[in-house]
């Protein structure tokens, strides 16, 4: 038998006076209440509750074995209570993983909200662009731009990671604004390039369901965003890169938005957990405050 549960019993069979008693509190047999103490009692092997055919009263150990008991079944109670209100309320820490660049700038300043708003969490936030497994590697949220395919997960969708071309005031002053894709190919681009820089880089623009795609020409490509940005900002080219990075220097009036009548690449992003794991309240509170922050 389970000692809690017997505990429970015998603890209610000498509040209540009778087995009878307690078997009625307790949705259960008078000889299941009796299976209870007697387990009780063969385990510790004295007499926890002295019975007549008209009264019961507890022994000397049985009186300080309740208060014991007592003080066990409260405790139990507490640590119930505590793990309910962890699971309500978000504590501990996180582990999440997302893109360098989506994580740079635009996942980051969510990330210091949701931690002022909720001062018991903590956050380990691992930013790189290579393919992560959530269970091997240890992380509780991953983010991840592309499609996903693995139905071991839970998967949340994201609004698309938009790309958009923009370069500086000044350099649009010296060069001239280009007005469809193919006017790009005299221009300086500036290329995000994470992969093999021998690699030609393209970029593609669709509008009225006609796609184009160009060649990106220049003499500067980097595999770290904030090189990119900055050689845009300072009047070296056109660059193609996230909305979510570009739109602020846009509204800022650094930098200007080219092609506005061109949709550039979109590609699908997600939030994802482990359908193995139990989402605990600090879990499910910072996946549905990444998909309330970053949903369209």
């Amino acid at each position: 038998m389970d000692r809690l549960t017997s505990m429970n019993v015998f603890v209610n069979a000498a509040d209540l006076g009778s087995f009878a008693a307690t078997a009625e509190a307790l949705g259960m047999s008078a000889q299941m209440v009796a299976k209870h103490v007697a387990f009780l009692e063969a385990r510790l092997g004295t007499t926890l509750l002295s019975r007549t055919t008209r009264r019961q009263s507890l022994t000397d150990i049985g009186r300080a074995y309740y208060d014991r008991c007592k003080q066990v079944l409260m405790e139990v109670d507490a640590a119930d209570a505590l793990a309910a209100d962890m699971r309500a309320r978000p504590t501990g820490t996180l582990r999440v993983n997302a893109p360098m660049t989506f994580g740079t700038y635009a996942l980051v300043p969510f990330v210091t909200r949701y931690l002022a708003k909720y001062p018991e969490m903590r956050i380990d936030l691992t930013l790189n662009d290579r393919f992560v497994d959530l269970l091997e590697d240890g992380y509780d949220v991953a983010i991840r731009i592309g499609e996903v395919g693995d139905t071991s997960l839970t998967i949340h969708s994201l609004a698309p990671y938009r790309l958009i071309a923009a370069a500086s005031p000044a350099y649009l002053a010296a060069r001239g604004i280009p007005r469809t894709p193919a006017e790009l190919g005299s221009h300086d681009c500036l290329a995000y390039a994470y992969w093999s820089p021998s690699i030609p880089c393209r970029w593609r623009f669709a509008r009225d369901g006609r796609t184009e795609e160009v060649q990106a020409n220049g003499r500067l490509r980097s595999n770290d965003w904030n090189a990119v940005l900055r050689a845009v900002q300072e009047g070296f080219g056109i660059t193609l890169g996230p909305e979510s990075v570009l739109d602020p220097e846009i509204q800022a009036g650094r930098l200007v938005r080219l092609l506005s009548d061109y949709e550039g690449p979109a590609r699908p992003m997600h939030v994802l957990t482990s359908a193995a794991r139990r989402p605990t309240a600090s879990l499910r509170s910072f996946v549905e405050a990444v998909v309330e922050e970053f949903s369209d």
